[in-house]
């Protein structure tokens, strides 16, 4: 017995894609972000992190401790929050040709400050960042009012 296409059974043009609420192209420059490029990014901000924290506190990044730890976590928010905030993403995001949107005004293109620091907080507090929606936007982005997009 075939199957026949019946109305009201298939997405409805809202939910066709991650990114189709919000306006986005499906795909190329413009659209949501795969999963696979923002957390290699992720992977990438994270050992950047690291390394500068093994240089401040001059320990090796093998070595741990607290005072490794903490400043390796607070040095990742840092560069996380100002790069996201004033150059729209990190260099995690740069190499993996992802942006940082700012949803709250289309017309300016970065997040700010303040958003890149939400953004951040909530990235280190890890639980927001796996907790998502249709469009790929994690509890992060939503309060942020962002989403990460190809460049």
């Amino acid at each position: 017995m075939a199957s026949s296409a019946r109305p009201g059974t298939g997405p409805t043009e809202e939910f066709r894609f991650p990114g189709s609420r919000l306006g986005l192209p499906e795909e190329g420059a413009g659209s949501v972000a795969g999963w696979g490029r923002r957390l290699l990014a992720l992977l990438v901000d994270w050992l950047i992190a690291g390394l500068i924290a093994s240089v401040v506190v001059g320990k090796p990044m093998w070595g741990g401790g607290n005072d490794y730890n903490t400043s390796h976590l607070a040095i990742f928010f840092l560069v996380t929050a100002i790069l996201t905030g004033l150059a729209g993403g990190t260099i995690g995001h740069r190499l993996f040709g992802l942006r940082v949107l700012n949803l709250k005004n289309k017309e300016v293109p970065q997040v700010g400050l303040l958003g890149g620091v939400i953004r951040s907080f909530l990235i280190c507090l890890l639980i927001p960042a796996v907790i998502f929606d249709r469009d790929h936007r994690g509890l992060h982005d939503l309060a942020a009012k962002t989403v990460v997009v190809r460049r």
